[in-house]
């Protein structure tokens, strides 16, 4: 069975989407989803010009053999442009194979180790009644754990709030939470850690106090602290119980999480911006994070993020793939076929696409009663309307950045 076509696809229905459809001599076709949130192109560009035609001819049911030759024929390996750009022909080979078979992709995998996914949503507000109301309504849409996300006083504009001004540009709705602005430059935000590091234990004091101690909760640092600053913070929300703490601090310095882990126990979880096993080796060789954040998307497919996850089961570390707006629902249905075959599942983040997405990409799996499940089509689960993506042309947009009172650029 021969690759004969690989077709890149770019559609920006509620946002930029980058998918890769590898079609084979007998006519099936696969998906792979290679979005790279706010620098799309540079990965459609690696696609077509360099990958796309070394697939042809390529025999689609050799997935690790094309793995391992589009990471190590290239010489320049890693990187987020190169991983996602192998992710999207892993994944697509993986969504063949599974078809050819007639079984969804998990069975291939393992077959399934549980019924469902937990899945946790995005709660935020910048202030306590409409961060309240939005936990409510994630509630009411059925997620069984929170995400917690808060403005700061003094702040007008900072990551993770839906109603703050980048969001509203987008759609003007106050949940539709994708922060990469459309235009021509990324909106600037501002930040400042000692207030921030002031006011969120208040918050999740309040929260603790309005909805009880058994909901799960969970809070993103979005790498903006110090070393010391990430341990104070992660000693300071102790007594709220949080399921974990995300990104406390920049973890491309992974000896800073040594000191977190002597000044707290509260749960970490790292490696959203992470795309190897190698990105990896330390963290989970010295037991400093309880959770591996990385997407399929970005994280070279399913074939390599699994093996991630298997070293991560030798140190009884879990899973917590990313899954924002920014992973297609084929980076999706990927990483539930994944998280429901492994054994180390922990959790998985599920951010609801808009409808325009929703007709693009026709998807089988299922949210319920605060579950995930792929679904049981053969593949994927997923399949891509090409006529009505190409009423969605690319459209530019960035995410922001953020700038201290002083002028100076900070992590976002």
């Amino acid at each position: 069975m021969r690759i004969v076509a690989a077709d890149v696809i770019v559609t920006s229905p509620n946002r930029n989407f980058v998918t890769l459809k590898i079609t084979t001599d007998d006519g099936v076709t696969g998906l792979g989803d290679a979005t790279l949130n706010g620098r799309e192109l540079a990965v459609v560009s690696y696609l077509r010009d360099h990958v796309a035609p070394l697939l042809i001819g390529i025999d689609a049911h050799r997935i690790e053999d094309t793995w391992q030759f589009l990471y190590r024929s290239a010489y320049w390996r890693r990187g987020p442009v190169t991983m996602a750009a192998i992710a999207a022909v892993d994944v697509a080979l993986w969504d063949i194979k599974a078809k050819v078979a007639g079984m969804p992709l998990y069975q291939l995998l393992g077959g399934a180790s549980r019924t469902g996914l937990l899945a946790y949503g995005h709660a935020s507000g910048k202030t306590q009644d409409e961060l309240f109301d939005s936990i409510r309504e994630h509630q009411e849409q059925g997620y069984k754990a929170i995400r917690v996300q808060t403005g700061v006083p003094g702040l007008k504009s900072i990551y993770g709030i839906a109603s703050n001004a980048t969001f509203e540009a987008n759609t003007g709705t106050r949940y539709d939470h994708e922060p990469a602005q459309r235009g021509a430059r990324p909106a600037e935000e501002d930040w400042d850690t000692r207030s921030y590091l002031r006011h969120l234990p208040t918050v999740f004091e309040a929260v603790r106090h309005e909805f009880g101690p058994e909901l799960p909760l969970l809070h993103d640092g979005h790498h903006r602290m110090t070393p010391i600053q990430a341990a104070k913070l992660a000693k300071s929300l102790e007594p709220y119980d949080l399921f974990w703490l995300e990104d406390i601090t920049p973890a491309e310095n992974q000896e800073a999480l040594r000191l977190v882990r002597q000044h707290s126990t509260t749960p970490l979880a790292i490696g959203e911006i992470f795309n190897t096993v190698w990105d990896y080796q330390t963290i989970i060789r010295e037991q400093l994070i309880d959770y591996v954040r990385s997407a399929v998307t970005h994280t070279g497919g399913i074939s390599h993020l699994k093996k991630v996850l298997e070293y991560a089961a030798q140190y009884q570390i879990k899973s917590g793939m990313h899954g924002p707006t920014d992973i297609s629902p084929v980076g999706m249905a990927a990483a539930m076929h994944l998280g429901l075959a492994i054994h180390n599942f922990g959790i998985q983040e599920y951010m609801q696409h808009g409808s325009r997405t929703n007709e693009v990409f026709q998807q089988s799996f299922t949210f319920t009663d605060g579950m995930l499940h792929p679904g049981d089509n053969p593949g994927l689960g997923v399949e891509l309307d090409v006529d009505e993506a190409g009423k969605y042309p690319y459209e530019q947009a960035y995410l922001p950045y953020n700038r201290l009172a002083d002028g100076t650029v900070h992590d976002w």
